[in-house]
């Protein structure tokens, strides 16, 4: 039977973004944590609004943001670290509409699936936990490893291909943000941007640029992983 599902699929491994890609995390979790930390650190200076702080994370990156532009020192990175995870302990995002169904039938027709995300492991495994929809990750790449093999480094993709034993040609990796793609091109494999998360022209434009597929919408994943 699953030598039958993988006939039907395009790709036997997904690497999968977490924040914005599959979960709504930015608007629910990340900005109001930056908005309070603005509030502790910063009390004199008005935080961005949503999409600005999208923008921020999309270029110059969330740290070159809080050490380059609004000057944090090396306390206060640990106390705008605290504060984040005070929020993600105590709220859990939802799934974008239709993504768990598409994982499910991923994994039903043997598709093996990989999350690489700047979220920590175990928030990670707790958000699929709480989904309640059977749908496990295979292998879990996230932010508390080692910086070097973080992503925009292609460790978390050449390191999957080879615990599950697979080719270039057999994955695909879907973020919503430049460091998925420059992931996926330093490890050779394909790239899919994911778009559903905002529209913010800005970022819409240079992903176009570094994409082979723009998805616009969950169902076009769809499409795009089951022939």
């Amino acid at each position: 039977m699953i030598a039958e599902g993988l006939e039907a699929l395009r790709y036997r491994c997904l690497v999968i973004d977490h924040d914005d890609t599959a979960v709504m995390s930015t608007p629910l979790v990340h900005y109001p944590a930056h908005v309070e930390a603005m509030r502790r650190l910063r009390p004199g200076t008005v935080p961005v609004r949503l999409d600005g702080w999208m923008l921020k994370n999309f270029d110059p990156g969330l740290l070159g943001y809080l050490v380059g532009e609004l000057g944090l020192n090396d306390e206060e990175l640990a106390e705008n670290y605290r504060i984040w995870r005070e929020f993600t302990g105590a709220a859990i995002p939802s799934f974008f509409p239709g993504i768990l169904g598409i994982l499910q039938e991923f994994k039903s027709r043997g598709g093996y699936l990989v999350v690489a995300s700047h979220s920590e492991v175990p928030m990670i495994e707790r958000d699929y936990r709480a989904a309640a929809a059977g749908v496990a990750p295979d292998l879990v790449f996230g932010w508390d490893q080692d910086p070097r093999k973080r992503k925009p480094s292609a460790y978390p993709v050449t390191e999957a291909m080879r615990r599950l034993r697979l080719a270039r040609s057999e994955v695909l990796v879907l973020d919503d943000l430049k460091p998925g793609a420059d992931m996926a091109e330093a490890a050779g494999v394909a790239f899919a941007a994911a778009g559903w998360g905002h529209a913010i022209p800005e970022i819409k434009s240079a992903m176009l640029a570094k994409s082979a597929f723009y998805l616009s919408t969950t169902g076009e994943l769809a499409f795009l992983l089951f022939p």
